[in-house]
């Protein structure tokens, strides 16, 4: 598959094959699935509820989490993936052609790091309760 409508053929032939998995997957369920409950474990119908590690539910389904849980996740996310882009700069920065003004760069990347920390832990919101 090559010219200029190749890789579209490439990319078509890779959702068809997508599409077919998807309904091959929906078709075998359908297939060997149980349809209804039988009449001899009519006792047991709890057998066919969703598995849920066994134990039934208590209580109600609506449950508060504190936001602090989210800030934590949304940091780690935000600083992890700045993260990420030290590894690429470290390899191309020993090459030559690469002189101060990457290093300068790099220092306004990880300076906007360091005053995104700062700015966390004096709101407070690096602080655990």
């Amino acid at each position: 598959m090559s010219g200029y409508l190749g890789g579209y053929a490439t990319l078509g032939l890779l959702l068809l094959v997508g599409a077919a998995v998807f309904v091959a997957a929906f078709t075998a369920n359908r297939v060997l699935g149980p349809r209804r409950i039988p009449e001899s474990s009519a006792a047991q119908s709890g057998k066919y509820d969703t598995y849920e590690c066994g134990l039934d539910p208590v209580g109600g389904d609506w449950a508060q989490a504190q936001i602090r849980y989210y800030v934590y996740a949304y940091l780690y996310a935000l600083f992890a993936v700045e993260s990420v882009f030290l590894f690429p700069w470290a390899v191309v920065f020993d090459r030559p052609g690469y002189g101060a003004a990457v290093v300068i760069e790099m220092a306004v990347f990880v300076a906007v790091l360091a005053l995104g920390i700062l700015y966390a832990w004096r709101k407070n919101i690096l602080r655990w309760t």
